[in-house]
């Protein structure tokens, strides 16, 4: 039975109609009435409305662009497409429902539209989470690995887009199964995770949610991004103004990756706990519904920051606008090593380090069949440090940009 957000033992404070609302919704036979004043809901209406159709048209221009160029169609670019299809479905099948409930001031599709907005809006927004951390950590690997990354082999980052739909699928469904349940959320215009029952089922749920599908993925990213601008600190010494450029463009992005994923999820993942484990009435339902816009915004956010960010889908965009052919650019592909030796070569000190190894510092993009032409900004540097008495050449280290 879903159990609206509105209290009918405060029927004496609030409006009759609210209250007739809340019961005819509780019995699972109408639609919830919202506790938002008319200005509320249009503030509301407004900024789903934004979201929902720049959040539409941003996912869409991804998935037209991979459709469109042969270049994009790589491994590491499959997970930024599969990050874009959970954007658009919570963008077609969540926002309209949510927008049209705050046009009318009342939730429109009864109780089991209720449960099915609740699950798919949590499904979706969990598939982009974990889609972000197998991202960051396919970026570490592929670059840190030992081995030549195959631009043909998309096993794994199948494997990893499959991960990312099952693992939601496990935290999603037991709340269908009676494990906490969906209901009503905040002003009773969307649907979400029951987060103000204080029973034990509920609470545990939460918690596992919280640990699991929020701060689980965001040590990931961190931890994988950190790593990655250390290793790129490592080979500072080849070329120290580029260096320092590209450090800074990395910590650039890294900075924005992380900010917005806290500014998108971690209020409402606060608001949550704080619903569940605080006094009843320490979150209003005009509260709450600002960390519920707020984690939809990353329907907007995740396709700027991810894609049109990375140069490559840039060119393409511009390409697209001007019907021309996308010229290629000059970073390297994912497919090269940053720093592939480097983390050995921390034990090494001095000389011998910088003469024992190759280092070759590459873009964060999608691998590409030929070695594109490098712009003049973009030289190798020629290791000459190794001792004449050696018979073996010297290193050569060519340096590239950061592909964000």
């Amino acid at each position: 039975m879903i159990v609206s957000n509105v209290s009918l033992s405060g029927c004496a404070e609030v409006n009759s109609a609210v209250c007739a609302g809340a019961a005819e919704g509780r019995l699972g036979g109408g639609s919830y009435r919202t506790t938002l004043t008319p200005t509320g809901n249009l503030v509301v209406a407004v900024c789903l409305g934004f979201i929902g159709t720049f959040g539409l048209l941003n996912n869409l221009l991804v998935l037209v662009l991979f459709c469109r160029y042969k270049m994009l169609r790589s491994p590491i670019n499959l997970l930024l497409i599969n990050i874009s299809i959970s954007d658009l479905l919570v963008c077609v099948l969540g926002t309209p429902f949510s927008f049209a409930a705050s046009t009318q001031g009342r939730w429109l599709i009864g109780a089991w539209g209720c449960v099915w907005y609740g699950f798919a809006n949590s499904l979706f927004g969990i598939v982009s989470l974990i889609s972000l951390a197998v991202l960051s950590f396919e970026r570490y690997s592929t670059m840190m690995g030992p081995a030549e990354a195959d631009s043909s082999n998309y096993r794994k980052i199948s494997l990893g887009i499959v991960l990312s739909w099952a693992y939601s699928l496990v935290w999603t469904t037991p709340p269908l199964l009676g494990w906490s349940q969906y209901g009503p959320e905040g002003p009773g215009t969307t649907c979400s995770v029951d987060w103000k029952a204080k029973t034990t089922n509920n609470i545990s749920y939460i918690v596992c949610l919280f640990v699991f599908c929020l701060i689980v993925p965001f040590l990931v990213i961190v931890f994988c991004y950190g790593k990655l601008l250390c290793a790129i600190r490592q080979v500072s010494g080849i070329n120290a103004s580029m260096s320092r450029r590209r450090e800074q463009r990395v910590l650039f992005m890294v900075v924005i990756m992380v900010v917005c994923y806290l500014l998108c999820w971690l209020p409402y993942g606060i608001m949550a706990l704080l619903a569940t484990f605080g006094p009843p009435g320490l979150i209003t339902p005009e509260a709450s519904i600002i960390p519920s816009v707020l984690a939809k915004t990353s329907t907007v956010v995740n396709p700027v920051i991810y894609v049109f960010m990375n140069k490559q889908f840039y060119r393409c965009f511009q390409a697209l606008l001007r019907c021309e052919t996308p010229r290629r650019g000059s970073s390297l592909k994912s497919s090269s090593k940053v720093a592939t030796k480097a983390m050995r070569g921390v034990a090494v000190t001095g000389a011998r380090r910088t003469n024992d190894f190759l280092y070759m510092v590459a873009s964060l993009g999608p691998p590409a069949a030929t070695l594109p032409q490098l712009d003049p900004s973009c030289e190798p540097t020629i290791d000459i440090s190794r001792a004449a008495s050696s018979d073996k050449p010297a290193a050569v280290s060519l340096v590239a940009h950061f592909d964000g």
